[in-house]
């Protein structure tokens, strides 16, 4: 009796397992972790220091919630929010907010995208991918130029880049 109950269980399982209906059921999502969002965010801050910009940096999660947050010593408070707007449009659009502000000054149809909360459209805010997949995103905020933020951005990812496979 005993083992027909752990055939019985063992084959319940087996079958569950293997259900299709079941397993479309469950998302299986990749995510940046706090580790990796650290190494990102004080690679993007030291470069911007060796470059003399007083910059913030921010890290958020494939869903826009924050991971990690760093702001250099004499930068100005502004940058904490923008660096986190730009990480978090990035996020949320899967996409670069410079390329972003492109569409926005050239597609009549995307001009109000800056109106929804908590959009950012400045340069600065890069998706951190692996694959095609964004797992999250990183936005600098006080570097003299979107364009210069970007650079920043682009330093960290590069500096965790061997491991977003």
């Amino acid at each position: 009796m005993f083992n027909r109950r752990l055939f019985l269980i063992a084959l319940v399982t087996a079958l569950c397992a293997t259900s299709p209906a079941v397993a479309q059921d469950i998302l299986q999502q990749k995510n940046i972790s706090l580790a990796l969002a650290s190494e990102a965010a004080t690679a993007a801050l030291q470069f911007c220091s060796a470059k003399g910009w007083k910059v913030s940096v921010a890290v958020v999660d494939r869903a826009g919630q924050l991971k990690t947050q760093l702001r250099a010593d004499g930068a100005g408070p502004h940058t904490l929010d923008s660096s986190r707007r730009k990480a978090y449009t990035s996020a949320s659009l899967r996409e670069g907010t410079s390329k972003l502000l492109e569409i926005v000054q050239k597609t009549p149809g995307a001009a109000t995208l800056p109106m929804i909360d908590g959009l950012l459209i400045l340069g600065g805010g890069l998706p951190i991918r692996v694959g095609d997949e964004v797992i999250g995103a990183i936005g600098v905020g006080g570097a003299p130029g979107g364009h210069l933020d970007d650079q920043c951005a682009e330093a960290g990812i590069a500096k965790i880049s061997d491991r977003l496979q």
